[in-house]
């Protein structure tokens, strides 16, 4: 194999990645909501659909300056509503709605299609050692940003 196309493919594959969650959306009716909403909306969804802006960034990975207006695409569509802390107005809440809890099903409907899309004919270990492979390119990067 050569080596030097490993860029290539891992750029074609997210490429494709996003291009079948942006179908998927749109099948399912989740018009307005884009790939990069979804790191919210899990955050949300396993912490009890609260969280501040801070947390949200810190669990997604992701610059506070990059989560704002994914959120606020969010609060715009209903899924989302945001509050103060009472003793702490600094603080602002990311909370779920009905809305966002409503969708809570076709989106984990869709993840699931995605994952299973991904790693179809892999094995376990496959799974494991690509996993394992991806976070140490992924750490190779680490030191040059």
């Amino acid at each position: 194999m050569n080596d030097k196309y490993i860029v290539y493919f891992i750029s074609r594959t997210r490429k494709k990645m996003i291009s079948f969650i942006e179908k998927q959306l749109l099948e399912n009716g989740l018009d307005g909501l884009i790939p990069s909403h979804g790191n919210i909306l899990t955050a949300l969804y396993e912490n009890n659909g609260k969280l501040t802006m801070k947390r949200i960034a810190e669990i997604t990975g992701k610059d506070k300056s990059t989560i704002t207006p994914l959120v606020n695409k969010l609060l715009e569509l209903g899924y989302i509503t945001k509050i103060k802390d009472q003793t702490d107005k600094r603080v602002t809440y990311i909370i779920l709605t009905s809305e966002g809890n409503r969708i809570k099903d076709k989106y984990k409907a869709i993840s699931n299609e995605v994952y299973a899309t991904a790693y179809k004919d892999f094995s376990q270990e496959e799974k494991e050692i690509f996993l394992k492979l991806l976070k140490k390119i992924n750490n190779n990067f680490n030191s040059t940003t």
